[in-house]
């Protein structure tokens, strides 16, 4: 029996499986058919971890339609910081051209000489 290898992170209920460890899980679900949960027990994984793995690489493979790919993922997690950013800079803009509109209707006085 593997167990997995776990590192801590700040939450104690939040650990991190090594990329290899994880890789090799779901590679055993999916060439020998075995069941998610007997391999979740013999690598020391819980098994619906494996499962969500085993989903979205079913997903990245084009296999299931339920799901986003990595790669989709990663796109929409760049596209709403895009949007953030955008929203960010407009309301800047925003505040900046009300400053300017305020300065043009204030009445000028002619400096005297």
């Amino acid at each position: 029996m593997i167990l997995a290898r776990r590192r801590t992170t700040s939450s104690a209920s939040t650990t991190q499986i090594p990329g290899q460890l994880r890789e090799r899980a779901v590679r055993e679900v999916r060439t020998t058919g075995r069941p998610i949960a007997h391999v979740a027990k013999d690598l020391g994984i819980h098994k619906e971890a494996l499962r969500g793995w085993v989903r979205q690489a079913e997903a990245d493979a084009g296999e299931r339609d339920d799901r986003l790919t990595s790669i989709e993922r990663e796109e929409l997690k760049q596209l709403r910081k895009e949007v953030a950013d955008l929203r960010r800079a407009n309301e800047i803009l925003k505040a900046a051209s009300a400053l300017f509109a305020q300065e043009l209707d204030r009445p000028r006085t002619r400096p005297t000489r």
